[in-house]
């Protein structure tokens, strides 16, 4: 290979490579795939000099999860497998010339995370605690030395860890409590505590109105070069004088979100992202000695002769006082006054939205809907008390602010009170059910993907490898296995009566998370009394939709009955881009 000359050098044909990495021997590149939307991720390494394509951990029903790498010891990796027992993941030592993996660190049985310290050697970690849902920080001087906890975060606090310092003194950790130092905050500040006692020793970075976002650090000398926040746009703050002149000549750029994505290993030049709410996602070569930007290319050439849409952020009052942002996005083109809208609803729900590129948003607005997009109580990024506020809250307050939101898109004159719909996977897909069946009155239709029915069921049937967070999961949903009334009231299947609204639901047959019994039960429900549900499943499918001919056959199917109810326009069907699916239009009597 020579010049600019490209070459393929994988050939999965199915699903397609999602998730991949350069190793950091000039070597191998790593990717992760499962099989069927499993989620048991192997991680793959290709070699680019011979292109053997080799799965480093071949182990099966295996999931692979951690992935850490060192410029320190190159030619190692660390990852976490489920082999040993299938609730916990103990971390291995991969040898990429040899492919070999052996076992580092065993997994007590409450470890979330691991963390590595500058000579790639696991001396940090953070368990969960399943008595009250609290986190606790953990190290070790040496490999062999005894764990001791340094630093403990209750369940309605935010904590987190980045890295050890380079001589070990300190930790890097996301927090909202005070270590020794000033007072509790509401957003996670960026700090530096001693590995010694879990004291604070130095604050990096903080903003009053949202967490920490983004860390960039120089992997050299183990410090912090800048950090990004995200209030309604991420924006990026210098730390380090060395990089202050880079960021603003990148400020000036850069016109989307921008990431860092890969840096070369001196550190002189970076590779970018630039994430425009209405243009082509694209990636750029940095130079910091020339401080220039220069295009590498476009990750959506084709769209260059169309006119996107924009995206627009507000902050909500919504009815009980609080503020929410909100991102807006409106056809290009058409007045933007008494629109069909689309409410698009998170997953999660412990997750956020953002401004910037949006498939979604710009596929809806080109058929002539306004989007919105919320960021309600229990999204992340905001503080803890808006994470907190969704507590044991679904349902009641975290659904009332998204009839708040299509209630001020209405009352800005957006949107057309009589087409609104809501859209949503995962626990948006939960929202529009919940939106369905609690406000039937708000919304003409909804689209549920993979979203759960009833909280009961689900929290019995996660994943094994989610114990360690299972105390985390029941404060915040609430106590829906033991609680009749709570699980009865929040849950949409004891509510089928109550949807008289046109509803899709699309479902990954392999679901681990959220399984198809889900879906399967809440079409019964309907069925057995008498309310009308489309149903399709795709039977290699799992948490949502990979294969592009699954894809583009849900979104043909989404448009079609969003126009049929919200009067949107469809496009032109594309059978070349659908051939091969695996959608099966479930009838809802064969349920019963």
């Amino acid at each position: 290979m020579s010049g600019g000359e490209a070459k393929m050098v994988t050939n999965d044909t199915h699903r397609g490579i999602r998730m991949f990495d350069w190793a950091l021997d000039n070597v191998h590149l790593l990717y992760k795939q499962d099989v069927g939307g499993d989620e048991n991720f192997h991680l793959h390494a290709v070699n680019l000099s011979t292109d053997e394509v080799r799965d480093l951990t071949p182990f099966e029903g295996c999931r692979c999860d951690a992935l850490m790498m060192s410029k320190n010891v190159p030619g190692s990796l660390l990852v976490g497998l489920n082999v040993r027992d299938k609730s916990v993941f103990d971390m291995h030592r991969i040898d990429l010339k040899e492919g070999t993996a052996q076992i580092d660190t065993e997994n007590p049985g409450d470890v979330a995370q691991w963390v590595v310290d500058h000579e790639f050697r696991i001396r940090g970690c953070i368990a969960t605690v399943q008595a009250d849902g609290s986190k606790v920080l953990r190290v070790r001087d040496t490999v062999e030395g005894e764990w001791r906890k340094i630093a403990e975060w209750p369940h309605d606090e935010t904590g987190g860890v980045h890295r050890f310092t380079k001589d070990g003194s300190g930790l890097f950790v996301e927090t909202s409590i005070a270590h020794g130092k000033g007072e509790n905050s509401d957003t996670a500040r960026l700090i530096v505590i001693s590995s010694k006692d879990g004291t604070e020793t130095e604050l990096i970075a903080s903003d009053t109105r949202c967490d920490v976002d983004d860390v960039e650090f120089d992997d050299d000398e183990d410090v912090v070069e800048a950090v990004s926040f995200d209030y309604d746009r991420k924006v990026w703050k210098a730390i380090s004088p060395s990089v202050k002149k880079d960021y603003e000549i990148l400020a000036k750029e850069v016109k989307g979100t921008m990431t860092l994505t890969s840096k070369s290993s001196d550190n002189r030049k970076w590779i970018l992202s630039d994430f425009s709410d209405e243009k082509s996602p694209r990636y750029c070569l940095f130079d910091r000695d020339a401080g220039a930007v220069s295009l590498l290319f476009l990750a959506r050439p084709k769209l260059e002769p169309y006119t996107l849409a924009p995206m627009t952020s507000h902050v909500i009052t919504v009815s009980d006082g609080e503020k929410m942002v909100a991102f807006l996005t409106l056809p290009p083109g058409v007045e933007p006054k008494g629109l069909p809208l689309v409410l698009v609803v998170h997953g999660g729900p412990w997750a956020r939205d953002h401004w910037g590129w949006n498939p979604q948003a710009q596929w809806l607005a080109n058929r002539g809907y306004a989007v919105l997009m919320v960021n309600f109580r229990a999204s992340t990024g905001y503080g803890k008390r808006w994470l907190h506020l969704g507590d044991a809250q679904w349902g009641e307050t975290m659904q009332q602010d998204l009839t708040d939101a299509v209630n001020w898109a209405v009352g800005e004159g957006y949107a057309d009170k009589s087409r609104l719909a809501i859209f949503g996977g995962s626990y948006g897909g939960y929202a529009t059910l919940a939106g369905l069946a609690f406000t039937p009155e708000v919304y003409c239709c909804g689209v549920d993907i993979v979203g759960p029915a009833h909280l009961r069921t689900l929290l019995q049937s996660v994943p094994a490898y989610w114990a360690p967070m299972k105390k985390m999961l029941t404060l915040r949903v609430g106590d829906v296995e033991n609680d009749d009334a709570l699980n009865e009231k929040a849950s949409p299947f004891y509510h089928a009566k109550k949807v008289v609204r046109p509803l899709l639901i699309a479902q990954g047959a392999n679901d681990p998370r959220v399984k198809q019994a889900e879906s399967d039960q809440m079409v019964k429900a309907m069925h057995s009394v008498g309310t009308k549900v489309e149903y399709v499943l795709y039977a290699d499918e799992g948490h949502g939709f990979a294969r592009p001919c699954n894809r583009v056959d849900f979104y043909q199917r989404a448009e079609v009955f969003l126009s049929e109810h919200c009067k949107g326009r469809v496009g032109p069907a594309e059978p070349e881009h659908t051939e091969g699916n695996s959608a099966a239009v479930i009838d809802p009597a064969s349920l019963a």
